[in-house]
């Protein structure tokens, strides 16, 4: 059904599709989702997300991180997911989050990184202007692991007295079992 009224040229599915080219049209996009997310359809899907700061003079200062980390929750929340914790140390932060089914893990991610970059910057909370590293690592968990996941999370400080961000990284990868190429990793500040 779905598929004959994208097809048929003059349909309202078809109108929209070829309005969603155009720049700008995300109020289409949002009835779209309405119409096609199926009803009585259950999810939970927890996504642990790792991204680092990209420069050694525009670190995460202890002073205001928790006021970041409150932030970032906010931006997933107002994505329509559901953020569980945030936390994370001077160069790096985790966000543990159930995603929403009709939303990407790259969509949530390209938010809080735009718009926490942003708050960054307008309240000059860095000496010089402030970004993320390019790139994330994103890992799925059931649900229980659930609290080992936000005690992990919770003690991020601790943690990283004993493992860098680099070693930390590698590990997840590892165990996820992701094929990667280590000069694509997160790394050091420049």
């Amino acid at each position: 059904m779905l598929i004959a009224l994208l097809t048929t040229p003059n349909s309202i599915l078809s109108l929209i599709f070829k309005r969603l080219l155009e720049p700008k049209q995300t109020f289409y996009y949002l009835h779209l989702v309405k119409l096609i997310v199926m009803p009585n359809s259950y999810t939970k899907i927890y996504i642990q997300a790792v991204f680092a700061v990209k420069y050694r003079n525009a670190q995460l200062d202890k002073e205001w991180r928790n006021e970041l980390f409150s932030n970032i929750g906010k931006i997933i929340n107002d994505e329509g997911c559901h953020s569980i914790i945030v936390n994370g140390v001077k160069d790096h932060v985790h966000c543990f989050f159930s995603l929403r089914t009709d939303v990407t893990i790259s969509r949530v991610l390209q938010r809080i990184k735009s718009l926490s970059s942003k708050w960054i910057n307008e309240n000059n909370l860095t000496q010089a202007k402030f970004q993320w590293q390019s790139g994330y690592g994103a890992f799925s968990y059931n649900q229980s692991a659930v609290n080992n996941v936000i005690k992990y999370i919770e003690n991020q400080e601790e943690h990283h007295k004993k493992m860098t961000l680099q070693e930390e990284y590698i590990l997840f990868l590892k165990k996820f079992n992701i094929d990667f190429d280590e000069k694509y990793i997160l790394h050091e500040l420049i």
